[in-house]
């Protein structure tokens, strides 16, 4: 099981990365399971689910370094999203009775989703990101067990089904349990654990699928998030840095619903961004990203994805 809450017995003093800010102490737990498993949850108030970790501040400012340090050595490069669209390769995973098929056009129909999201979102203060993405392939594999417990099957199926290299962004569905909606890799991990990058969604939040409230494709806007190296809105919560971009208001806690107005940081600028991608809110509650979160994306492609460096 996965510790979920910025609670715990390790202390760490995080700076402001704006410099404009004293440094603040956060409360950590110790992870219970390797870095680079972030999930996006149905009940972020129901406790700890296989495979739900969240980044503890340590971890947080890790990677954060690690970024800081790769575009240190790029200085000459150009930080930006890729030139070409970003290949998808979906790994449709069902059981032999059916359960978990997801059709051709629910597959493209998410393709449809993430497009939209990255080129400005549902609202007007959305941000074109600049990610485009093509469906490069589809992969159906039935298999009860790896079906019903991918957690439990993971390496072997990984390491049958991925394809293509960090610029490639490989997507499995599968059953992931009443509580998990899905989870992703980092960029800063792909150097020395290719074989675990990618992305897991349940199969139900598909665009057409019937997972409740979770039903728009906006489980794969989220993930896709992390796998281009965004944080949780609400990661550190209102402690400093927050989740490193400049232009996301502090959060104390993820959202479940669709809060509006919600101020769970009041001693700092604007209300909670429960409307943002990174959080947990409900699919239609979901609108856009924001010009720092693109910046923070181009900047992960460009350290870590980019053909450039293959």
């Amino acid at each position: 099981m996965c510790g979920l809450a910025l609670t715990g017995t390790v202390a760490s003093t995080l700076p402001d990365p704006t410099g404009s800010g004293p440094e603040r102490t956060a409360v950590v737990t110790e992870p219970e399971c390797p870095p680079g498993t972030v999930a996006r949850l149905a009940d972020p108030g129901a406790g700890a689910v296989p495979d739900s970790g969240e980044l503890t501040p340590e971890q947080a400012a890790r990677y954060h370094g690690e970024l800081r340090a790769a575009l240190r050595s790029l200085r000459s490069h150009e930080i930006a999203p890729p030139a070409n669209t970003v290949p998808v390769v979906v790994h449709v995973i069902s059981a032999t009775d059916g359960r978990g098929h997801v059709s051709d056009a629910r597959v493209d129909a998410q393709i449809d989703v993430l497009n939209t999201a990255y080129s400005g979102g549902y609202d007007e203060v959305g941000a074109d990101t600049g990610f485009r993405f093509t469906l490069a392939e589809v992969t159906r594999t039935e298999d009860d067990a790896w079906f019903s417990d991918f957690s439990g099957h993971r390496d072997a199926i990984r390491a049958r089904l991925r394809r293509g290299g960090p610029e490639t962004l490989n997507i499995y569905t599968a059953d992931l349990g009443s509580g998990l909606l899905g989870y992703s890799s980092f960029p800063q991990d792909y150097a020395t654990a290719p074989e675990r990058d990618g992305v897991v969604i349940a199969h139900d939040t598909l665009p057409g699928g019937d997972r409740e409230r979770f039903d728009l494709g906006h489980t794969g806007t989220h993930e896709v998030g992390h796998w281009l190296g965004l944080f949780h809105t609400f990661q550190n919560g209102c402690l400093t840095p927050g989740d490193y971009v400049h232009d996301t208001p502090y959060e104390r806690e993820a959202a479940a619903g669709c809060p509006k107005g919600r101020d769970s940081c009041p001693h700092r600028r604007g209300l909670d961004p429960v409307t943002n991608f990174m959080d947990y809110s409900d699919d239609d509650c979901m609108t856009h990203f924001t010009q720092g979160q693109a910046r923070r994306m181009a900047e992960h492609w460009t350290a870590f994805r980019s053909p450039r460096d293959l």
